[in-house]
């Protein structure tokens, strides 16, 4: 199987981004490349919010920091590479290369990091969920796109998180089954 060059992987916590969000969101329907998002609708958003098994979730400081710091654990453990990685307060943004589908490294990272705010939130209320069910996989294939993907990561989403600098965990570039160095950028 041919793999992209990185995947660009973006998840939301449970409950802060619902369909009829004015931001847009996407369901089967919507979910084909260039296809519109869920137009906004006030009557959709408190429909989906009356339907939560608990109250939306965000992540503090504290937990943003413990689930950047799982997510470079893990890129290093499964020899996968961390372009850029940014945890917001409702979302994640994860540039990453694998040898993997996309929705699998979502599925490990979504692991990873419900482990770590467990361990950060000992004594407080374990809640049901913490993440949506899915949320976009997005195929890079160029070095041109990997290149701008880290420009959104890393400088569109707000004050930018301590990536490798402050963190213990650094994910590094390691030669595939197929003897390919993965691409690592400086920006």
């Amino acid at each position: 199987m041919e793999y992209p060059i990185a995947y660009l992987i973006t998840f939301s916590t449970y409950g802060t981004w619902l369909h009829g969000d004015k931001r847009g969101s996407v369901d089967k329907e919507h979910n084909q490349y260039k296809s519109s998002f869920i137009a906004p609708s006030s009557v959709l958003q408190r429909k989906e919010q009356s339907a939560l098994k608990n109250p939306p979730f965000m992540l503090g400081q504290s937990r943003r920091e413990a689930v950047l710091e799982a997510i470079l654990q893990v890129c290093k453990f499964r020899g996968w590479f961390a372009h850029a990685v940014h945890v917001r307060s409702n979302h994640i943004h994860i540039l990453v290369s694998g040898e993997e589908k996309p929705e699998k490294i979502m599925i490990v990272f979504k692991a990873y990091a419900t482990r770590a705010i467990r361990r950060c939130c000992k004594g407080q209320t374990i809640i049901k969920k913490y993440w949506t069910r899915h949320g976009s996989t997005k195929y890079i294939w160029t070095k041109e796109s990997l290149a701008s993907a880290i420009r959104y990561v890393k400088n569109e989403q707000g004050k930018m998180m301590s990536f490798g600098a402050a963190t213990k965990f650094k994910s590094e570039p390691r030669t595939s089954v197929r003897g390919q160095k993965q691409i690592k950028l400086k920006l």
